[in-house]
Protein backbone atom coordinates (compact mmCIF):
# COMPACT_ATOMS: atom_id res chain seq x y z
CA UNK A 1 0.00 0.00 0.00
CA UNK A 2 1.73 3.41 -1.24
CA UNK A 3 1.96 6.45 1.77
CA UNK A 4 -0.72 8.08 0.21
CA UNK A 5 -3.50 5.49 0.41
CA UNK A 6 -2.46 4.90 3.87
CA UNK A 7 -3.19 8.47 4.57
CA UNK A 8 -6.78 8.56 3.06
CA UNK A 9 -7.36 5.49 4.71
CA UNK A 10 -6.19 6.78 8.28
CA UNK A 11 -8.28 8.39 10.85
CA UNK A 12 -7.29 11.82 11.46
CA UNK A 13 -5.76 12.86 14.43
CA UNK A 14 -8.15 14.87 16.92
CA UNK A 15 -7.51 18.36 16.45
CA UNK A 16 -6.14 20.08 19.77
CA UNK A 17 -8.03 23.05 21.10
CA UNK A 18 -6.55 25.95 22.61
CA UNK A 19 -7.03 27.68 25.44
CA UNK A 20 -5.92 30.99 27.58
CA UNK A 21 -5.38 29.66 31.26
CA UNK A 22 -5.87 32.58 34.21
CA UNK A 23 -6.21 32.38 37.68
CA UNK A 24 -8.75 33.38 40.14
CA UNK A 25 -6.68 33.28 43.93
CA UNK A 26 -4.59 29.86 43.45
CA UNK A 27 -6.91 28.26 41.34
CA UNK A 28 -6.76 27.59 37.80
CA UNK A 29 -9.20 28.28 35.03
CA UNK A 30 -9.31 28.26 31.40
CA UNK A 31 -11.33 29.93 28.41
CA UNK A 32 -11.61 28.21 25.21
CA UNK A 33 -9.47 30.88 23.11
CA UNK A 34 -12.11 30.39 19.44
CA UNK A 35 -14.30 32.64 22.14
CA UNK A 36 -11.66 35.36 22.88
CA UNK A 37 -12.33 38.50 20.31
CA UNK A 38 -9.16 40.25 22.27
CA UNK A 39 -6.68 40.41 25.17
CA UNK A 40 -6.32 44.22 26.55
CA UNK A 41 -4.51 45.40 29.33
CA UNK A 42 -6.44 46.22 32.32
CA UNK A 43 -8.20 49.85 31.06
CA UNK A 44 -10.40 52.48 33.28
CA UNK A 45 -13.91 51.71 33.73
CA UNK A 46 -17.12 53.90 34.01
CA UNK A 47 -19.47 52.25 37.16
CA UNK A 48 -22.53 50.95 36.86
CA UNK A 49 -24.93 51.87 39.32
CA UNK A 50 -27.18 49.76 40.99
CA UNK A 51 -25.57 46.39 39.26
CA UNK A 52 -24.08 43.83 41.28
CA UNK A 53 -20.68 44.29 42.89
CA UNK A 54 -18.80 41.70 40.11
CA UNK A 55 -19.87 43.68 37.46
CA UNK A 56 -16.57 45.93 36.99
CA UNK A 57 -18.41 48.71 34.51
CA UNK A 58 -18.10 49.41 31.01
CA UNK A 59 -15.50 51.15 28.43
CA UNK A 60 -15.93 52.15 24.88
CA UNK A 61 -14.14 49.74 22.45
CA UNK A 62 -14.24 50.27 18.96
CA UNK A 63 -17.61 52.35 18.52
CA UNK A 64 -19.30 50.06 20.96
CA UNK A 65 -19.89 49.88 24.79
CA UNK A 66 -18.79 47.03 26.46
CA UNK A 67 -19.65 45.57 30.02
CA UNK A 68 -16.83 44.36 31.48
CA UNK A 69 -17.37 41.84 34.58
CA UNK A 70 -14.96 40.97 37.25
CA UNK A 71 -14.68 37.06 37.41
CA UNK A 72 -12.82 36.91 40.62
CA UNK A 73 -15.35 38.93 42.31
CA UNK A 74 -18.27 36.45 40.78
CA UNK A 75 -16.45 33.37 41.55
CA UNK A 76 -15.01 33.98 45.07
CA UNK A 77 -16.47 37.39 45.79
CA UNK A 78 -13.03 39.03 45.93
CA UNK A 79 -11.88 41.71 43.28
CA UNK A 80 -9.13 40.63 40.97
CA UNK A 81 -6.06 42.04 42.26
CA UNK A 82 -4.52 44.53 39.96
CA UNK A 83 -0.97 42.77 39.32
CA UNK A 84 0.84 43.30 35.53
CA UNK A 85 -0.21 40.28 34.72
CA UNK A 86 -4.13 40.97 35.23
CA UNK A 87 -6.04 41.43 32.08
CA UNK A 88 -9.19 42.89 30.41
CA UNK A 89 -10.32 39.62 27.93
CA UNK A 90 -13.36 40.17 25.69
CA UNK A 91 -15.51 37.43 24.86
CA UNK A 92 -18.11 36.66 22.47
CA UNK A 93 -20.87 36.74 24.49
CA UNK A 94 -24.07 34.52 22.87
CA UNK A 95 -26.51 33.14 25.70
CA UNK A 96 -28.70 31.07 23.14
CA UNK A 97 -27.45 30.39 19.27
CA UNK A 98 -30.63 32.73 18.08
CA UNK A 99 -28.97 36.39 20.07
CA UNK A 100 -26.45 37.84 17.84
CA UNK A 101 -22.78 37.47 19.81
CA UNK A 102 -21.99 40.58 21.70
CA UNK A 103 -18.53 41.67 23.31
CA UNK A 104 -18.53 41.24 27.79
CA UNK A 105 -15.17 42.18 29.24
CA UNK A 106 -13.73 39.40 31.79
CA UNK A 107 -11.03 40.78 34.06
CA UNK A 108 -8.79 37.83 34.75
CA UNK A 109 -5.44 38.20 36.86
CA UNK A 110 -2.67 36.09 35.58
CA UNK A 111 -4.16 35.75 32.50
CA UNK A 112 -0.74 34.94 30.76
CA UNK A 113 -0.25 31.31 29.78
CA UNK A 114 -2.01 29.44 27.23
CA UNK A 115 -2.88 25.66 26.89
CA UNK A 116 -3.35 23.60 23.94
CA UNK A 117 -5.11 20.25 24.93
CA UNK A 118 -7.53 17.64 23.45
CA UNK A 119 -11.87 18.70 24.23
CA UNK A 120 -11.83 15.15 25.75
CA UNK A 121 -9.54 15.81 29.06
CA UNK A 122 -11.53 17.87 30.56
CA UNK A 123 -14.23 15.90 32.57
CA UNK A 124 -17.38 16.41 34.85
CA UNK A 125 -16.56 16.95 37.67
CA UNK A 126 -19.59 15.17 39.40
CA UNK A 127 -21.05 18.91 41.41
CA UNK A 128 -24.52 20.64 39.89
CA UNK A 129 -23.79 24.35 41.19
CA UNK A 130 -26.46 26.47 39.76
CA UNK A 131 -25.38 29.28 41.44
CA UNK A 132 -22.23 29.10 39.31
CA UNK A 133 -23.43 27.19 35.47
CA UNK A 134 -20.59 28.70 34.20
CA UNK A 135 -17.67 26.44 36.19
CA UNK A 136 -17.68 23.73 33.81
CA UNK A 137 -15.52 20.86 32.92
CA UNK A 138 -12.22 20.21 34.88
CA UNK A 139 -8.77 18.40 33.56
CA UNK A 140 -6.52 17.65 35.81
CA UNK A 141 -2.58 17.79 35.44
CA UNK A 142 0.50 18.02 37.35
CA UNK A 143 0.16 20.94 38.14
CA UNK A 144 -3.84 19.99 39.80
CA UNK A 145 -6.85 20.96 38.38
CA UNK A 146 -8.11 23.52 35.85
CA UNK A 147 -11.65 24.08 35.49
CA UNK A 148 -13.03 25.57 32.01
CA UNK A 149 -15.29 28.30 32.47
CA UNK A 150 -18.22 28.42 30.05
CA UNK A 151 -18.44 31.78 28.86
CA UNK A 152 -22.00 31.54 27.80
CA UNK A 153 -23.75 30.74 30.79
CA UNK A 154 -21.56 33.98 33.15
CA UNK A 155 -24.96 36.08 33.17
CA UNK A 156 -28.38 35.42 35.07
CA UNK A 157 -31.19 36.89 33.20
CA UNK A 158 -31.34 40.02 35.42
CA UNK A 159 -28.12 41.12 34.61
CA UNK A 160 -27.73 40.06 31.00
CA UNK A 161 -30.90 42.68 30.34
CA UNK A 162 -28.81 45.10 32.85
CA UNK A 163 -25.97 44.82 30.89
CA UNK A 164 -27.28 44.50 27.23
CA UNK A 165 -30.13 46.32 25.25
CA UNK A 166 -31.03 45.51 22.35
CA UNK A 167 -29.52 48.90 20.24
CA UNK A 168 -25.89 47.80 21.33
CA UNK A 169 -24.51 44.70 18.81
CA UNK A 170 -20.88 44.01 17.78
Amino acid sequence: MSDLAARRGAVPAAKKALFLVFHIGDERFALRATEIAEVLPRLPLKPIAHAPAWVAGIFAHRGAMVPVIDLSALTFGKPAKARTSTRLVLVDYQPQPWVEARWLGLILEQATDTLRCELGEFKPYGLDNREARYLGLVREDAVGLMQWIGVNELLTDDVRALLFSTEQRI
